[in-house]
């Protein structure tokens, strides 16, 4: 039996390979303090966030796309393989995961252990830009170049590759939640109400926008919280270019990371890449009008994939039917 698995900082999703996508939930899970157990995991876990009392608490074991809680992590992926296998469980899975290609071989270790300890027969690690290229579709075994950038929940990461490889990466630690924590930040300073986690999602999801939107067409949200002089509970509405002006910032960081792979990519590879445009993945990409600002300062094409969120996890699907041809671009086997 064979599982792909995107281990992503705020979504996970598990793959099979003839069934396609069975999973798709969010890295949380929320224990039980006093008797130190799992109480609930994924879905579930996510709706307890910012509503439990001291002797519950809420974990988010991945951090920036690595494992931050090694336990935790390892208790939400036997959750997802048991849910997943259900009454195959006699049966030792081979597990694919997907990894941040900026990930030290420490963070890799981790992986393939919490792997290992939850029941693999064999835990083999790939890069996520790769699997997103070809979860996108792209023909990664072509001498031609192709850039992918995979906006995540913790990382993001714009890659080059030929020939099955990648050319050449950066990774920056900086993605979806580092907007959701500058949109709350962005709300406390300017209307002085605080908001929670799951407020500031929910807000770059429905008006969200990398470009500012003309007066007529922006869009509004009432969002509530809780007003930090008072101390009270307070409405307020907020604008789209509010959103779009808090998190400017992280989309400027997120245009280096891509500039500076354009600078350092070989000549002939930068042709292909300026006539076929970049494929954006990961759910960052999802954000309203990120593809034309990033083509408007980088100045090449700029594409969302489709279902790009479920790219890194179709990959993943692929490598496995294919795992001889993709041994090349593969990172590591235990």
């Amino acid at each position: 039996m064979k599982i792909g698995i995107d281990l992503g900082t705020c979504n996970s999703v598990v793959f099979l390979p003839n069934k396609g996508v069975v999973l798709q939930e969010p890295s949380v899970v929320a224990v039980s303090l006093v008797e130190n157990e799992i109480m609930a995991v994924g879905r579930r876990a996510k709706e307890m966030m910012g509503r439990t009392p001291d002797n519950i608490k809420i974990y988010r074991p991945l951090k920036d796309g690595v494992i931050a809680d090694f336990r935790v992590t390892q208790a939400m992926l036997k959750y997802f393989i048991d849910k997943t296998t259900g009454r195959f469980k006699f049966f030792k899975p081979e597990l694919m995961i997907g990894v941040p290609a900026g990930i030290t071989s420490t963070e890799k270790r981790a992986v393939i252990e919490a792997g290992l300890n939850v029941g693999a027969r064999e835990v083999y690690l790939a890069k996520e830009p790769i699997l997103a290229a070809i979860g996108a579709g792209i023909p990664i075994n072509s001498c031609s170049g192709n850039m992918v950038v995979d906006i995540g929940g913790g990382t993001t990461e714009a890659v080059v590759i030929s020939l099955g490889g990648i050319v050449n990466f950066h990774s920056i630690r900086v993605a979806g939640d580092k907007m959701d924590s500058a949109i709350s930040d962005f709300v406390k300073k300017k209307y002085n109400l605080a908001i929670g986690e799951q407020t500031a999602e929910e807000i770059k999801i429905k008006i969200g926008t990398a470009l500012p939107d003309k007066e007529k067409s922006e869009k509004k949200m009432e969002i509530r919280g809780r007003d930090i002089v008072m101390g009270l509970p307070r409405n307020i509405v907020i604008s789209s270019n509010d959103v779009c002006e808090a998190i400017s910032d992280i989309l400027t960081e997120v245009t280096q990371a891509i500039k500076s792979v354009l600078r350092d990519t070989p000549p002939e590879l930068s042709a292909d890449i300026i006539s076929k445009g970049m494929i954006l993945t990961g759910g960052g990409s999802l954000l309203r009008n990120i593809a034309q600002m990033i083509e408007k300062s980088v100045g090449v094409p700029a594409v969302i994939a489709d279902e790009a969120l479920l790219c890194v996890a179709k990959g993943t699907g692929s490598m496995l039917s294919n795992l001889d041809m993709y041994k090349k671009s593969m990172m590591s086997k235990k």
